[in-house]
């Protein structure tokens, strides 16, 4: 079980914040850092001092990280272009060496489009799967060869799809909780299956649509990594933990229920028993950005029983 670092910084976080948070990540060996793709905060929090965009914080930790990998969960595909996007992913790659795994998804949060002024599609499901084809088409065309595309949603014509990302393949995590149209476009595009803040058997039941639309593709199911995205709140004594659970306003019993919750030992024993349904990387949701010893306690004290 491979850990990974992610963040929710509409909820209020700097720039300088994030990069404290990825610092320490790398240090600590944590596998990634994540960070959601949201303008709008969420829940009883003012989100101050505003939002930051994904893909510009990413450009700046390419820079100022070495060796973590950095990635989203999710893009929203309703904020960019695909053609767009292509080109600032595949920059941002480059930026890092090669560093970057490329979440996307729908986009979901319609308040923060009015908010903002995006447009908020009714077939955003749609738009994800040309955008998916775009983008990873755009990166596979050769150079020197021409793209096109002939979509319901985006046309793309005589394209030089340009620039292209330091790393061969970039890839790609598709994620959620539908249970048809969504392990198909995993099957078809995605290196990595992410089911977010799911329990034990919603895992188990959606590892297992995904593993079987692969193999109608006839693909190896097994080529696809499958992660979970879980809340983390852990201390070394009951005390810790509910001190943690009062600092992002939640109760220590739901925490338990539906995240990463207790001591270290507790914690280690959840993530086995979504190993054992197949879950082989987990994002810690850190909600309290300030907390960084127990990025600490948990690099200490779990990692090293799940690694």
């Amino acid at each position: 079980m491979e850990l990974r670092i992610f963040t929710e910084p509409q909820q209020g976080a700097t720039y300088d914040t994030l990069l404290r948070v990825a610092r320490a990540a790398e240090d600590l060996n944590y596998g990634a850092f994540f960070r959601s793709d949201h303008y709008l905060h969420m829940g009883n929090t003012d989100g101050l001092p505003g939002p930051t965009d994904a893909w510009i914080t990413l450009a700046g930790l390419a820079r100022e990280t070495t060796s973590i990998r950095l990635g989203t969960l999710m893009t929203a595909g309703t904020f960019r272009l695909p053609g767009v996007l292509a080109i600032q992913v595949a920059q941002v790659d480059q930026m890092s060496g090669g560093r970057i795994d490329f979440g996307l998804g729908s986009g979901w949060y319609e308040d923060e489009h009015k908010a903002y002024g995006i447009p908020f599609p009714k077939e955003k499901f749609g738009r994800l799967e040309e955008q998916l084809a775009i983008i990873t088409g755009l990166w596979k065309t050769p150079a020197g060869e021409r793209f096109g595309f002939d979509g319901k949603f985006y046309q793309l014509a005589d394209s030089p799809a340009l620039p292209k990302p330091a790393q061969p393949k970039v890839p790609v995590l598709i994620g959620g909780h539908g249970a048809k149209r969504t392990p198909a476009l995993a099957a078809e595009y995605a290196d990595e299956f992410n089911i977010p803040f799911a329990s034990l058997d919603d895992t188990e039941q959606q590892f297992k649509r995904v593993r079987a639309a692969a193999e109608q593709r006839g693909r190896d199911a097994d080529d696809l990594v499958y992660s979970n995205a879980l809340v983390a709140c852990v201390g070394r004594n009951d005390a810790e933990v509910k001190r943690r659970a009062d600092a992002i306003g939640r109760e220590v019993d739901e925490l338990k229920a539906n995240g990463l919750a207790g001591s270290p030992a507790e914690v280690v024993e959840r993530l086995g028993r979504f190993a054992a349904v197949g879950s082989r990387r987990t994002y810690l949701q850190m909600l309290d950005l300030t907390d960084l010893d127990q990025m600490e306690l948990i690099a200490s004290e779990v990692m090293p029983q799940v690694a």
